[in-house]
């Protein structure tokens, strides 16, 4: 799916998305991060006037909070993750093409 698309979320989405994350054992870590993201998407909005920005940190994190039962298998199954790859720097060529 292309990350165009803007219809993942309502308008009330990334308050849920903070209410979900608080939640999260990872709360200490990840709300001070999607604050930052979410406020720097939102300054880049008011000055391109586009919510492309806004709808990426959104889609970036319910895909972390959706994935990270997963992670946190794969962690304690104690699987080698040394030839793994970077998947922001995937996502970071895909959006340079």
């Amino acid at each position: 799916m292309s990350r165009t698309t803007h219809t993942h979320w309502a308008p009330g989405a990334p308050a849920e998305l903070l209410a979900q994350l608080r939640a999260d054992p990872r709360a200490d870590t990840w709300v001070p991060a999607f604050e930052r993201e979410w406020a720097a998407a939102l300054e880049e909005s008011r000055r391109t006037f586009s919510l492309a920005g806004l709808y990426e940190v959104v889609q970036d994190w319910q895909g972390r909070l959706a994935h990270a039962p997963a992670f946190d298998a794969f962690v304690a199954s104690g699987y080698d993750d040394s030839e793994a790859i970077d998947m922001a720097e995937l996502r970071g060529r895909r959006r340079r093409r």
